[in-house]
C-alpha cells in the first residue's frame, strides 16, 4: 500500500495502522499506560501513534523542564478539527507542561497564497478560541511566524546548510521554494525552544495530525545533525486521526459545507447536520432489522471526538446504532442538541476573550 504523507495537501487515511510499518510511527498502546492522567482521546485511540513519547513521559514525570509545541496554519476559520488539537494542548497544560503555540502565517501566505491581512485575522481567531477553550493566558506562549525573535530566524538559515534538496524531495515529494522555506521554518518552530533564549526546554513533544509527520522526520534528522553544534536533541511527537467531515472525508476549512466551524450560526449547523453522511441503511425497516454502520457515520465521529463525554455514553450510542434501536434521524437530533450546547458555550467564551483585550497582552500581532 502506497501512502504519501503531504503536510500541504488534502488527504484521507483509511487505515492508520499502515503508518506503523511504512513510516516507523509507534502505536499509542505502547505508552498509554504510562500516562497518569487519562483522556478520552487516548482511551478511544483518537491519538493513535507517536515517536519517542515514552521518553517524553519519563522525563516529564522525572521533573525535567517539558514543553508541548504545535501550530496552526491560519488559512480559514476554526473548526472542530482544530478544536481537537486545542483540547490536546489543554490536557498537557493541565498535567503541568509548558505550552507554546505557533501561528504559521508565513506558511499560509507563501504556500496557501492567502491575503496577508486575512492570515493575521484568522491567526487572532485561533488564539481567541484557544483561550476560550481553556488555555491559560499566563501559561501559554503564542507567536506569529512573521513576528518573532532574530534567534529564531537565524535557525532557519542554519538548518539549510545541513540538508540537501534531494533529501527534502525524498521526504516531501515535489517542492517549491515556498515549501522548502516553510519546511525549514517548521523545524525552527519545533527546535527553537531548546535554546537558552527560549527557555531551554529540551523535553519537547509535538501533537500533530499524521499528515505532518514529514516535518517531524526532517526535524529529528536535523536535531541529530546539530546535536554537537547547538546541543539539540530529537523531539517527541504524537499523532491524532483526522476528524471526519460531514461527507465522510477529512474535515477541512477548504470544504466549508462539510465542516463545523465554531462560529457557524446555529441554523447553519442544523442544516449541515441534516445533510450529513450517516451509516444508515436504505430504509428504516432495513435499519431496524440490520442495524446501522457507525464506522461509516460522520455523526458517530462527532460523538467519538466531542459529544460523548463518557465511554459509557459512546458505547450506548454505538450499540443503539448497530442494534437498529435508534435511527439516523433520532441520532442526528440528539447530536445537534449536544453540539449546539458546545458551540453556544464556546462562542460566548470567545466573545468574552475578544472583548477583554487579552489577545493584545498574549501575542504581538504582525504589523504588515
Amino acid at each position: 500500500m502506497n501512502i504519501k504523507l503531504d503536510p500541504w495537501g488534502h488527504m484521507d487515511i483509511s487505515d492508520y495502522s499502515k503508518l506503523y510499518e511504512l513510516f516507523g510511527i509507534e502505536p499509542i498502546d505502547t505508552v498509554i499506560d504510562d500516562l497518569r492522567v487519562k483522556h478520552r482521546f487516548f482511551e478511544r485511540r483518537v491519538v493513535f501513534g507517536h515517536r519517542d513519547m515514552g521518553k517524553w513521559i519519563k522525563n516529564f514525570y522525572s521533573g525535567e523542564k517539558s514543553i508541548v509545541l504545535t501550530g496552526f496554519m491560519p488559512s480559514g476559520h476554526v473548526h472542530l478539527g482544530h478544536l481537537m488539537v486545542i483540547e490536546e494542548l489543554r490536557y498537557f497544560q493541565k498535567i503541568g507542561a509548558k505550552v507554546r503555540v505557533v501561528i504559521a502565517d508565513a506558511e499560509a501566505y507563501a504556500v496557501r497564497r492567502l491575503d496577508r491581512d486575512l492570515t493575521i485575522k484568522y491567526g487572532v481567531e485561533y488564539i481567541a478560541h484557544a483561550l476560550a477553550w481553556g488555555l491559560d493566558s499566563l501559561e501559554t506562549d503564542f507567536y506569529f511566524q512573521t513576528n518573532y525573535s532574530e534567534d529564531y530566524y537565524r535557525l532557519i538559515h542554519f538548518f539549510s546548510r545541513k540538508v540537501s534538496f534531494n533529501e527534502m524531495e525524498a521526504i516531501y515529494g515535489e517542492l517549491t521554494p515556498a515549501k522548502i522555506v516553510s519546511a525549514l521554518t517548521q523545524v525552527a518552530d519545533i527546535l527553537h525552544s531548546q535554546l537558552k533564549e527560549f527557555g531551554e526546554y529540551r523535553n519537547i513533544i509535538v501533537p500533530v495530525g499524521a499528515d505532518q509527520d514529514p516535518h517531524i522526520r526532517l526535524t529529528r534528522d536535523l536535531a541529530d545533525r546539530f546535536s554537537n553544534e547547538l546541543g539539540f536533541v530529537r523531539p517527541s511527537s504524537m499523532y491524532h486521526k483526522f476528524i471526519t467531515g460531514l461527507d465522510g472525508n477529512k474535515m477541512s476549512s477548504s470544504r466549508p459545507d462539510y465542516a463545523i466551524f465554531l462560529l457557524d450560526d446555529n441554523d447553519i449547523v442544523a442544516k449541515k447536520i441534516a445533510m450529513a453522511l450517516t451509516g444508515g441503511r436504505a430504509t428504516a425497516d432495513e435499519q431496524r432489522k440490520l442495524g446501522g454502520e457507525p464506522h461509516k457515520c460522520s455523526i458517530y465521529q462527532l460523538y467519538l471526538y466531542f459529544l460523548a463525554e463518557t465511554d459509557g455514553e459512546l458505547r450506548d450510542t454505538y450499540n443503539d446504532c448497530i442494534s437498529g434501536k435508534v435511527l439516523c434521524g433520532q441520532c442526528k437530533k440528539r447530536a445537534l442538541e449536544k453540539l449546539l450546547i458546545l458551540l453556544n458555550e464556546q462562542r460566548s467564551r470567545f466573545r468574552d476573550v475578544v472583548e477583554s483585550g487579552v489577545i493584545d497582552k498574549v501575542v504581538e500581532k504582525p504589523k504588515f
